[in-house]
């Protein structure tokens, strides 16, 4: 029996995994041996250099080894200085890829998508997303999606979504003692999932949100395992157990767009009064009477669940490590609680936040950018050739599998000074690097057509969680921990931390 519990797998089973892991591993090889044989056509040597590392894994494990340690960076340095190229080729999760630490070449594939390059990710994550996600569609289909997310998402200035955001960050805080223990990366997914929730589907936090969110962290774990053919019926594994919680995260979604369409119909169609119509809409409402109601019931179900994945992990992880960088830089810490504690001064003590007072945060936004540029919650994308592109003596064939590394830019020397070392104040100079560094040098939201469309919502949720801890709380670490990499960004223990309620805080 494992620490979990769980009985062992019966000797059929395993025999079962181990014979589709071995048909999975060759499957790959197969698949990277036919796309080097079309790119030979082109002349492998104008390829960008680089190897395939062993036989049929390729370099896999070194990769997947080194992001499972608080210090990946070897995997991609090691080659760029051995290549001596920003850009170079190695093999990985079954096929040849170009990977990229260049700004100007990961500019272009940003800039390219839909043209020269379109998205491209491991068949684990395209699986469980599911095909109308916001992360896998393309062309058309992608932009009437992402317009609709900025529709909803994208406008944090509103002054119901702010309050909110405010009122569940503080309800949240309210379930803590006045000295107590928690693990910050759990309470941070508890607010960010119930404000998604909320927005998806406007239903406040309770059972349903709970039980939903339960099968939400297997279905995560799921995005980077190994895809084994009728994992369905090996529940053992991380993919299958994921493959199920898919299926019951997606049947929760259903039953409720099934539900509001059966209202609509019930009501006419009619959808409350025009005055406040705007204010009250959810997500399900704009897909429901988007484009004359014509998304399908999946369309809405895949769109919804994708929608999930991205307020539920990444400012979940944002949160976190921010107060993880703050409580290691002591004079960070102490200048941001200056800023918060000036605002409370202005407006009492239990006052809820405005629009104004998000905007009066300017050192608190240094913070949120040195902690996406440290930490990067989203290492790179992936992107895959739809021709030939040609990139300084190189040629990226057709069909070839890219990578581009915004992690490799960010924490890369000859951009940033000190680049490993948490430095708020940096983003406080007007010289090169504020100016310039939106166009290629810091991408932590991506870019091009496919720019996160709630990273402002992501800033002013941050914002103000800081704010209400640093108002209320004091803190510190409750044992020793660490950052990796693999397969999400994230602490290995959740970032346990002792909570002492401060005496001059209003709840």
């Amino acid at each position: 029996m494992d620490a979990s519990g769980a009985p062992p797998p019966p000797p059929l089973l395993l025999a079962a995994s181990a014979f589709a892991a071995t048909a999975l591993l060759f499957a790959a090889a197969a698949l990277g041996w036919l796309l080097a044989a079309r790119s030979s056509r082109h002349g492998s040597a104008r390829l960008p250099p680089g190897s395939t590392g062993l036989p049929l894994i390729g370099e896999t494990l070194r990769l997947i080894s080194a992001y499972k340690t608080p210090n990946p960076e070897p995997f991609i340095d090691d080659r760029v200085a051995r290549h001596g190229s920003g850009v170079f080729t190695t093999h990985v999760f079954g096929e040849r890829t170009v990977f990229s630490a260049d700004p100007a070449f990961n500019r272009l594939l940003l800039a390219a998508e839909g043209r020269a390059v379109g998205c491209s990710y491991p068949s684990s994550i395209t699986t469980l997303l599911g095909p109308h996600s916001l992360l896998l569609t393309r062309g058309p289909a992608h932009r009437r999606l992402h317009t609709l997310t900025l529709t909803r998402l994208g406008r944090p200035a509103s002054p119901p979504l702010l309050a909110h955001i405010d009122r569940l960050i503080l309800d949240t805080m309210r379930e803590w003692e006045p000295a107590a223990t928690v693990r910050l990366l759990d309470e941070a997914k508890k607010i960010t999932f119930n404000l998604t929730v909320k927005q998806l589907v406007s239903i406040d936090p309770g059972p349903w949100t709970e039980s939903v969110r339960r099968e939400y962290v297997k279905l995560i774990d799921g995005f980077f395992s190994i895809p084994f053919p009728f994992a369905h019926l090996l529940p053992f594994t991380t993919y299958g157990q994921a493959l199920k919680a898919r299926k019951k995260v997606a049947g929760a979604l259903r039953e409720v767009i099934r539900k509001r369409i059966d209202d609509k119909v019930e009501n006419g169609g009619a959808n409350g009064k025009e005055d406040d119509k705007i204010e009250k809409k959810d997500m399900v409402e704009e897909l429901l009477e988007a484009e004359g109601g014509s998304f399908s019931e999946e369309e809405m179900v895949d769109f919804c669940l994708s929608l999930l994945v991205a307020g539920y992990e990444t400012t979940s992880v944002l949160m976190t490590l921010a107060v993880k960088f703050l409580t290691e830089t002591p004079t960070a810490l102490a200048q941001l609680k200056e800023e918060h504690e000036n605002i409370r001064e202005v407006k009492g003590k239990n006052q809820p936040l405005e629009w104004s007072d998000y905007k009066s945060m300017p050192f608190t936004q240094c913070v949120i950018n040195e902690t996406l540029r440290v930490a990067n919650l989203i290492s790179g994308v992936f992107r895959r050739a739809n021709t030939d592109i040609h990139f300084k003596d190189y040629i990226i064939p057709k069909g070839c599998k890219i990578f581009a590394s915004f992690r490799a830019v960010h924490l890369n020397t000859e951009h940033y000074e000190n680049a490993r070392t948490f430095d708020p104040w940096r983003w406080q100079s007007k010289n090169k690097l504020q100016n310039t560094v939106g166009a290629s040098l810091f991408t932590p939201f991506g870019g091009g057509p496919r720019l996160c469309p709630g990273y402002e919502l992501a800033r002013v949720v941050v914002s103000v969680f800081l704010h209400r801890l640093v108002t209320r709380f004091s803190w510190e670490e409750a044992e020793e921990d660490r950052i990796v990499f693999f397969p999400t960004t994230r602490t290995l223990k959740g970032y346990p931390i002792n909570l002492r309620r401060r005496p001059d805080s209003v709840f």
